[in-house]
Parts: structure tokens; sequence; C-alpha cells
């Protein structure tokens, strides 16, 4: 009995002796891997999280001529332990701008830093007065979308946000509202993202088969070109209520990320047609992680491409480039609008 609770003190000590051993050992990695809450540590944080997660680094060096490395060594002189936040938000928020890319943003409590020059340095090719020509004091509202029936037995929906919810019953009375129509203008211009299940919803009530519309990777590793094989997206047709006729969808510069999916969707139906401007892009789904000081930072960490495999990270093209004219605006006309009621008739 004694060598065997001797054999037992002996085993027990060897345990507790190797987990603190292994305990030990990570949390040495561990410490080995953090980095300081200082302006130089928050700064070498973010950019190891954009190196090791970001996922257009290659894409954007061979179309933009972005060298990550050469952003470090720029941006590192410009830091220093003596900064205070603001100054330090300000050079993380440029180092950051030279992606271009409006789904990356470093959040603070006192600012939001962004890139939004995607539509900004762009025509608008949108006027709210002149939506409230066309939509009137009278238009039907279901969940986030406005609706009526033009002059001309054109149906026209307005969605401005794909954050605005709505439900299958939504779509079905607006679809059953709009049913004897000629043809129908679905108008996300101005329509910046928000959910993608949202996206899927809509275009599937214009899908009459499984379509493939596009394809998605993700991140393997922390390379830059550490993928995964594409994974093929494919579109659904709806349970419910389905619009067989012509479709047009209107869109702008400030047509970005589930917005711009949804334009990738719709483009791979055969009854639908794109008119207006080059939507903005945004093809990475975003992925957030925080600095040490707090600070939570946004980046693409999915990339999609379109159904022919081409990345849509800089943006789908419309069928027809249609842009508002000044002439139009003083008669009171969205030049964009009358060009896809004359297309549907």
């Amino acid at each position: 009995m004694n060598r065997y609770l001797s054999f037992i003190i002996f085993r027990l000590s060897f345990s507790v002796a190797l987990c603190v051993a292994l305990c030990f050992t990570l949390s040495s990695c561990v410490d080995e891997e953090e980095l300081p809450d200082t302006p130089t540590g928050n700064f070498e944080a973010l950019w190891r999280i954009i190196d090791e997660h970001y996922c257009f680094l290659d894409y954007k060096q061979h179309e933009l001529g972005v060298d990550w490395q050469q952003v470090y060594y720029k941006y590192k002189e410009r830091v220093n332990d003596k900064m205070n936040d603001l100054q330090l938000f300000e050079v993380l928020c440029q180092m950051l701008g030279e992606l271009r890319d409006g789904h990356v943003n470093l959040s603070a409590a006192h600012d939001y830093g962004r890139y939004w020059s995607w539509f900004e340095d762009y025509p608008a090719n949108l006027s709210d007065s002149l939506l409230r020509v066309y939509l009137g004091t009278d238009y039907r509202i279901a969940g986030g979308l406005d609706y009526r029936i033009l002059d001309d037995n054109i149906g026209y929906v307005r969605y401005d946000s794909f954050t605005s919810g709505f439900g299958e019953g939504n779509l079905d009375e607006v679809l059953m509202h709009l049913m004897l129509c000629q043809g129908l203008i679905i108008d996300i211009r101005g329509n910046g993202g928000g959910n993608l299940t949202n996206a899927d919803m809509l275009a599937a009530r214009f899908c009459h088969e499984k379509t493939l519309v596009g394809y998605t990777q993700h991140k393997t590793g922390p390379g830059h070109n550490d993928f995964s094989d594409l994974q093929p997206h494919y579109l659904e047709p709806s349970k419910n209520i389905r619009w067989h006729k012509p479709v047009v969808v209107l869109t702008n510069r400030h047509v970005f990320s589930a917005a711009n999916e949804f334009t990738m969707y719709m483009k791979a139906l055969p009854q639908v047609k794109v008119v207006g401007d080059h939507t903005g892009g945004g093809a990475g789904m975003p992925f957030s992680s925080s600095l040490p000081n707090g600070w939570s930072v946004r980046f693409s960490a999915v990339p999609t491409y379109d159904a022919q495999r081409h990345s849509t990270e800089f943006g789908i093209e419309p069928d027809y480039y249609v842009s508002l004219t000044d002439d139009d605006f003083r008669r009171g006309r969205d030049t964009i609008i009358e060009f896809a009621r004359q297309l549907l008739r």
C-alpha cells in the first residue's frame, strides 16, 4: 500500500509539474505575440493585422501598386511613443487609406477613420429632390422598400439601404401590387450595403432556376496568398411569388458592399439589365479585430468574385452607362430613371 501511495503521489507530482511547464510555455508564447499599449505597439499591431488577415494585399499591389511592406517603412517613421491619441489615430488612418478600401475602418471613442473616395470622387448621379418627384407623396412602404406604379405602367421600387429589413410577406405584397406592370425598376443608387441576407432574399424573387452568381474564398494562413479554393455561390429561386418580366437595376458609385453583391447577383440573371454608373465595389466581406489600446479595426477578409471569377472589389460595370444631366434636372427629370423606362417600354 505504501508503494502504491508513493506511485500515486509521484504521478500527481509529475502531472502538476507538466501542467506548470506547459502553462509557462504557453504564457511565454502569448507574451511574445502581445504588443504593448504604446503608439509604436499599436502601430505594429495594426500593420500586422492587415498583413496577415486582409484579403486584397496582392490584388491591390497588382492593380494599384500598393506595397504593404513599403507602407510599413513609410509610416513607421511617423510614429513615436511621445505622440498623443489624436496624432496616432491620424497617422494610422492615413496608413489604412493606402489600401483604398471602404471596408477598412478604424474606430475609436473620438472618431471613425474611413475611406470614402470610392464615391466622393465621382458624380452622385442621384438627387433626393428628383426622387420625390417620382415617388410623390402617396407611394407605398413595405419594410425598407418604397414602391409605386409610374404613369406609363412601369413598377418602381426604391431601396436605399440593405440594413433596412423586410420579410417575405413584404415582398409578396410589393410584387402583387406591381404584377400588371410591363416592367420593373429597382433603384439602389446610394445604397451603401448592409445585410447580405436581404440581398439574397430580394434577388431570389427574380431567379427562376438555380443560378451560379459568384464565388468566395477564405483566408487560411498569414501569407498574402493563403486562401482556400474558390467556393461557388448559387442563387436559389424563391418559393414565394416571383417576377418574370424585364427588370432594370439602377446603380451609381455609392452602391457598395451588400448592394454591390446584389448587383452582381442580378446581373447574372437573363431578364435583368443594370443602368447608371459603375458601382463602388467593396467585394470583401468585413471582419473586425482590436488593437492593444482597444481601438477596433474592420477590414476585408473574405474576397468574392462574380460568376466569371473576376473580382468585384473595384465595382461592377453597368450594361448601360447613363448619368444625370443638368438639362433634365432643371426640367425635373431623372435621366437614369427615364432611360430605364424607355428600355422597359
